[in-house]
């Protein structure tokens, strides 16, 4: 008996260790990352093409600038850190770029639909990346059979990774920006499913494919299979919103939050949400998260001074108090100074105003990428696993 109970117990030791193997191996071994958005996670894209943007952006992590929107790293950044990948390049960035490991099509001042703050909409983004993998698959072929290969088309990624990449979504948040600057709530709300259905389009519900700039091939056509899609975050919560909205009658809630603006995004994600379990349905192929943005921000910002941060409603760069400049330049009225960045941006949950700080992005990501904010709860790295 006791030979027995031995055995048995070394068995299930083994089990238990081939167990934790099993489990450390089911990782997706993600070879590269594609990013659809705005700022929130644009890593250049529009430095490239306007105006760059100066320090202090990229002054507590790259000390330089970096064409993020933020003091140093964005959640994006976080993202490939955790894979194992390097930063994503901007596609719109032409020198010292490498799209081994994936391409960002983000662009700051982005939306789902046409107009708004920036051109680089999203069928925009994904024209782009359609053009990047019929060129790279074109080049790859043009390679095969030849001694030598230009070290210029290594910096391409493998036609066979396009299928085994993840594709990662963080915009919508300009399309209810804008609507709320130059129409009425109730026009915002409105609009929401027109939003969703161009955003269905450029995945996979190509009814009409009116959106995928000439009719072409959405991404599921285009071979990807993972999706990780973030809802978005509490637009009301961002001082920008607070400056120009708390003097109005109730438009705070108890986070000191600007309360419309925040019910609307709370409607676009709940939206948002049942488009993701419609795409679960049609595409059972492939693997979809949806990831719950709009809480963790907001706990953040709510709880802000408990977590060790100045008051929420306060920015490191830029001003809009007194004197609007953004952050990068300054001005002198009457003596006064406005628009110099903070000394120390790690207390500050707002970086510009607009932009999260680099340290409540950190914060962000080590909620979102553990999978316990997400449908279906996986970490990052088992996002391939189908619910």
């Amino acid at each position: 008996m006791a030979f027995v109970t031995t055995c048995l117990v070394f068995g299930f030791l083994l089990l238990g260790l081939l167990g934790g193997e099993t489990m450390a191996s089911s990782n997706c071994n993600f070879p590269a990352i594609y990013n659809f958005g705005d700022s929130n996670s644009d890593t250049g894209g529009r430095s490239a093409s306007f105006d760059a943007l100066p320090l202090p952006f990229g002054e507590t992590f790259f000390g330089k600038p970096s064409g993020r929107f933020c003091d140093g790293r964005l959640v994006i950044d976080f993202i490939a850190e955790q894979l194992g990948l390097p930063y994503l390049s901007a596609y719109l960035d032409s020198i010292g770029t490498s799209f081994r490991h994936g391409a960002n099509f983000a662009f700051g001042g982005s939306s789902i639909r046409v107009g708004g703050y920036s051109p680089f909409h999203l069928s925009i983004q994904i024209s782009q990346f359609r053009q990047l993998k019929a060129r790279t698959t074109d080049l790859y072929g043009q390679r095969q059979g030849k001694a030598r290969t230009p070290s210029s088309k290594w910096n391409l990624p493998k036609p066979e990774d396009f299928s085994k990449a993840l594709y990662t979504f963080d915009i919508g948040q300009n399309d209810l920006a804008y609507g709320f600057q130059h129409t009425t709530e109730d026009q915002v709300r409105e609009s929401i499913p027109d939003m969703l259905d161009q955003l269905s389009d450029a995945i996979q519900f190509c009814d009409c494919c009116c959106v995928v700039d000439g009719g072409g091939q959405t991404l599921y056509e285009e071979g990807a299979r993972v999706f990780w899609i973030h809802n978005t975050g509490p637009l009301g919560c961002l001082p920008y919103s607070f400056i120009y909205d708390q003097s109005k009658p109730g438009n705070l809630d108890e986070g000191g939050c600007v309360k419309p603006e925040n019910d609307v995004a709370q409607e676009f994600n709940r939206q948002l949400k049942d488009r993701v379990t419609q795409f679960r349905l049609r595409l059972p192929h492939a693997a979809f998260t949806y990831v719950d943005v709009y809480s963790v921000k907001y706990e953040l910002v709510s709880n802000a001074t408990k977590q060790g941060f100045d008051d929420p409603m306060k920015f490191c760069c830029g001003s809009y108090y007194g004197y609007h400049v953004d952050c990068g330049k300054t001005a002198v009225v009457n003596g006064t100074t406005y628009g110099k960045a903070c000394s120390n941006p790690r207390a500050q949950v707002s970086w510009d105003g607009i932009h999260y700080s680099e340290e409540a992005n950190r914060r962000i990501a080590d909620r979102l990428l553990g999978g316990q904010m997400s449908d279906p709860p996986v970490p990052i790295t088992q996002a391939c696993r189908k619910s």
